[in-house]
């Protein structure tokens, strides 16, 4: 499939068809213009063509695409992803390629839990759900539509203080020093390292501003005879527009107000910019 090739191809996909009033790929537009504009690297964002439950044609066919990464927003409430097209992305995976994916709170984006090997560091509500039985608990306690897993790491539109674990990982270094702040959400996720896989550790952690409670952030997958480079991430609001600029817009069902952390201090959004990079650079072994 071409790893080592160039340019670096990258496709960012959603879980869910275009839709108007949702966390469609157009919300990712900030995230897809800064990795394009990076030299050597072509960016394709796109939702599925066809309704879960049905094979999308590109997630159904991606080991057999020029793809060197695949970048997977799972913004579905459980049919995001279905047999066909979790195999494919496994053999994508076993081929080479590099794999990030992310979820929400609570049920969204449950599909992914079908994924091989990077599956199996998601938490759910009603899947996976976190083997620590104490966290399966509610952390956020404003949105009480909203059950566990729901770290409160901040609004949108501010940002958090991660902290790195173990050595910092190369997607969180920069020139002078590591990278310590990302977009913050009222209600992330749960992730972890499988226990089975020796190549996955976390390598970031948030802290809620809730119940001043650690919670797991980013879990790292490094190449292996398994497969490519991957990332298990708490929220696909690490990569939002609406997270980055509140003043983007958000779907009408987003209830919390925003704050503006990430437009009162420029160093922030550099820090997330920068992890954009590095991430696209560490998946595709560059």
């Amino acid at each position: 499939m071409g790893r080592m090739s160039t340019p670096l191809r990258i496709l960012l996909q959603t879980t869910i068809t275009t839709q108007a009033d949702d966390w469609h790929i157009g919300r990712f537009s900030r995230l897809r213009h800064h990795l394009a504009s990076l030299e050597g690297v072509q960016v394709t964002a796109r939702d599925r063509a066809t309704s879960g439950g049905t094979t999308d044609p590109v997630l159904g066919a991606l080991d057999r695409s020029d793809f060197d990464e695949l970048w997977l927003f799972a913004v579905d409430v459980g049919d995001g992803l279905n047999a066909e097209e979790c195999a494919a992305i496994g053999r994508f995976r076993k081929a080479g390629g590099g794999l990030m994916v992310t979820r929400d709170h609570m049920d969204l984006g449950v599909s992914i839990c079908t994924l091989g090997g990077v599956g199996a560091a998601h938490y759910f509500h009603s899947k996976n759900p976190d083997p620590d039985a104490s966290r399966n608990r509610r952390d956020d306690p404003h949105t009480l539509n909203i059950d566990w897993p729901n770290y409160h790491s901040g609004a949108n539109g501010d940002f958090q203080t991660i902290e790195l674990v173990g050595a910092p990982h190369p997607v969180f270094r920069k020139p002078d020093g590591p990278i310590t702040r990302l977009p913050a959400h009222p209600h992330e996720g749960a992730v972890g390292a499988p226990p089975d896989d020796p190549t996955a550790r976390v390598i970031a952690r948030g802290m809620s501003q809730a119940t001043n409670r650690r919670f797991n952030i980013a879990v790292a997958f490094e190449a292996s005879a398994d497969g490519g480079r991957a990332l298990a991430e708490s929220t696909f609001h690490h990569y939002c527009d609406y997270n980055l600029d509140p003043r983007d817009g958000c779907p009408s069902f987003v209830s919390e107000p925003p704050g503006d952390g990430m437009l009162r201090d420029p160093t922030a959004l550099a820090d997330t910019v920068r992890y954009f990079e590095n991430l696209a650079r560490w998946l595709g072994g560059r």
